[in-house]
């Protein structure tokens, strides 16, 4: 299956110079369908454009092109998961599970597949859906079971987007290393050689997640500890008085 998308990705890199703007629509599309019910590696679209970019600039900066990309292919991945939430919002558990039963097969997703990212969801509570979007198999799932729970949009977005953003980013700069160190590959080699130097490397990636997560935690205490501050102190007041 890699190998057959690696070869689709392929051909439509080729408009990266003549036609940027369709090349930009085409990472935001397979992005798209990526993170929703029909999941396959985001290695075979983030680590080809980052290769891209910096062999072949889009504009006159490498960095301006790498933001680019990692938003282009951000803003794909919060539609796939926007599909994923609002569907499984609207349509509910039992209709959910009766549809994947059903049709399942052809989009490559089960019930045993959505039971586990449920479980995983109610195990660890929101949080996880930053996590997960790091985690593969699990990574397009999690959006279904914050859709079933009503999870707030806002906190929804926020964790999908620091955890999305963050992969994103990971494949593209190391689509940028090979641009820069490695010399001709085809696109499957880049492709496998990138899934192993992550599968190497997650523990760093990991632990860079946890200092962002920790930092959140620390940010949102300090929020909410002032906003708590300041209501109790009208009613100290009044109290006084």
């Amino acid at each position: 299956m890699t190998e057959a998308i690696a070869n689709h990705i392929e051909y439509f890199a080729s408009f990266a110079h003549t036609a940027p703007l369709l090349f930009f629509f085409f990472i935001f599309l397979f992005m798209t369908i990526e993170s929703s019910f029909i999941p396959f590696p985001s290695e075979v679209v983030m680590i080809p454009a980052g290769f891209l970019i910096w062999r072949y600039p889009l504009t006159s900066s490498h960095v301006l092109d790498v933001l680019i990309v990692v938003a282009i292919g951000l803003c794909g991945s919060m539609a796939g998961a926007y599909i994923n939430y609002f569907l499984s919002k609207f349509l509910g558990r039992p209709v959910l599970h009766t549809l994947l039963r059903k049709y399942g097969k052809f989009i490559l997703m089960s019930e045993q597949s959505l039971d586990r990212a449920e479980e995983i969801f109610r195990e660890y509570g929101e949080v996880v859906t930053f996590i997960s979007r790091l985690l593969p198999a699990i990574r397009q799932l999690i959006s279904i079971p914050a859709g079933l729970s009503h999870m707030n949009l806002f906190r929804f977005s926020l964790f999908t987007a620091l955890g999305a953003g963050l992969w994103t980013a990971v494949l593209t700069l190391l689509g940028v290393w090979f641009g820069r160190s490695v010399g001709d590959m085809t696109y499957l080699e880049m492709i496998e050689k990138g899934k192993a130097i992550i599968q190497e490397h997650y523990l760093w990636i990991f632990a860079g997640c946890g200092v962002l997560l920790v930092g959140y935690i620390m940010v949102h205490r300090a929020i909410m500890g002032s906003h708590k501050k300041k209501a109790a102190a009208p009613e100290s007041g009044s109290g006084e008085a």
